[in-house]
């Protein structure tokens, strides 16, 4: 749809927030004086990976994916510009035009007015949004170990029973272990393991047998163009969707409305899930919501929602889903744990300078940026606790989980982590909060 003016508002050039709200996980979200830049894309690819492919910024104008917030800076009340529920997703613009804001958006919005600060207003929205969709109360999620920032796509079975052992020995509280990507044969091809990892059944059971709660990594939507599913099977594929490029090779995106495919993912979670692993880390889930042909004519939201419906529906309704990469809006209400952040990583600064990708700073501006829906929509995830001696700032990504109310989990090698880190980490290693910020 194109862009409509719905509005205008008189600010204050120097004193004047505009709340830009990121698309997905990865996308920046922040507040931003009228006079600077908002973080933007690299290059074409990255739009695609970590932003709103679709709707491309214009230079010099504001854009939040379902809510745009303007605090005036004179003391007025804060103006709020929101998609009207989680079902449709308006990109929504303001240009300084004339001496005032322009909004306009591409898609139905509801506007209001909130007093007490922009903290306050989104505060206010997220709680208006949830209504309906998210559940009233949130569940101590405990602390986990997550193989990915240890082991890359490099893991073996025997890496994650090394780290189970070693959290036993250490006093480690660490209540689930997730097998992160690297286990998989290719992209899309979840029940075949990679030639070297060793044995799904075997990393479940030692973890049930000892107490614990296996948990996998399933990048859901995804197709690898080297996958058997993207040979066997081009009509379970979303028509001229492209994924972007990864693990060098091109992605398409599983059209989960094709009967197939819809079977084909059932299939998958209902076994993982018969292997007793009950925690689902569903990453890259924007391909989910890309346009493009389907078998059925739905939108790109609605096609996003019933593929984690279908996801829930062959977990099992026990199951917790963990989103990552995904679109935030079109999740409420169907993961319990969502990652708010770009993915943390040894580096403080991103390459490329792009703060949707992999950095201490992108994972701490935008997850604190989200704190706010923590406890209102789900639970937070504000990415791993890495502290081994080659983090860069490791004490600063250490003081930033310990101010989020969200997900704890370990990503070291446990064997890495000197004795500054280990303490650090078992301080860190709490349940979740159940109550918002």
């Amino acid at each position: 749809m194109p862009f409509t003016d719905i509005g205008e508002i008189g600010c204050d050039p120097a004193g004047s927030l505009v709340f830009e709200h990121g698309w997905q996980s990865w996308s920046p979200t922040g507040a931003y004086r009228l006079h600077e830049r908002p973080p933007r894309p690299a290059d074409p690819a990255i739009q695609v990976l970590c932003y709103r492919p679709e709707t491309p910024v214009p230079e010099g104008v504001f854009q939040g994916e379902g809510l745009l917030a303007v605090d005036p800076g004179d003391g007025g009340p804060v103006r709020v510009w929101s998609a009207p529920s989680p079902l449709q997703v308006p990109s929504i613009r303001a240009r300084w035009e004339g001496g005032r804001l322009v909004v306009s958006a591409d898609g139905p919005v509801a506007h209001w007015q909130a007093e007490g600060g922009l903290p306050q207003a989104l505060r206010q929205w997220a709680e208006r949004i949830a209504d309906g969709f998210a559940p009233e109360t949130f569940p101590a999620v405990p602390p986990l170990w997550c193989s990915w920032y240890g082991y890359w796509d490099k893991v073996t079975d025997a890496d994650v029973i090394d780290n189970l052992r070693l959290a036993e020995r250490y006093g480690l509280p660490a209540d689930m272990f997730l097998l992160d990507d690297g286990y998989e044969a290719e992209i899309g091809d979840w029940l075949e393991v990679r030639p070297g990892f060793g044995s799904l059944e075997r990393v479940a059971g030692t973890l049930l047998e000892a107490g614990k709660r296996a948990g996998i990594w399933v990048a859901p939507f995804l197709v690898g163009h080297r996958s058997r599913i993207f040979r066997e099977h081009p009509d379970w594929l979303v028509e001229g969707a492209w994924a972007g490029r990864m693990w060098n090779q091109d992605l398409a995106v599983l059209d989960v409305t094709h009967p197939g495919a819809a079977e084909h993912l059932l299939t998958v979670f209902a076994t993982l899930r018969g292997l007793g692993i009950t925690h689902f880390k569903l990453d890259y889930c924007y391909a989910g919501a890309l346009p493009g042909k389907r078998a059925e004519d739905v939108d790109p939201v609605t096609a996003y929602r019933l593929g984690l419906e279908l996801v829930r529906q062959g977990a099992g309704p026990d199951a917790t889903l963990h989103g990552c990469g995904a679109p935030m809006l079109p999740s409420l209400g169907l993961v319990d744990i969502m990652r708010v952040s770009p993915d943390i990583a040894p580096t403080l600064l991103p390459r490329s300078g792009d703060i949707s990708q992999p950095s201490q700073l992108g994972a701490r501006l935008t997850g604190a940026a989200r704190e706010f829906l923590h406890a209102r929509w789900w639970v937070n995830d504000p990415d791993c606790i890495i502290v081994r001696p080659e983090v860069e700032a490791r004490e600063e990504w250490a003081a930033h989980i310990a101010a989020t109310g969200g997900l704890r989990g370990s990503s070291d090698p446990l064997a890495a982590l000197d004795e500054w880190g280990l303490e650090t980490t078992r301080r860190l290693m709490v349940p979740t909060r159940t109550d918002p910020s």
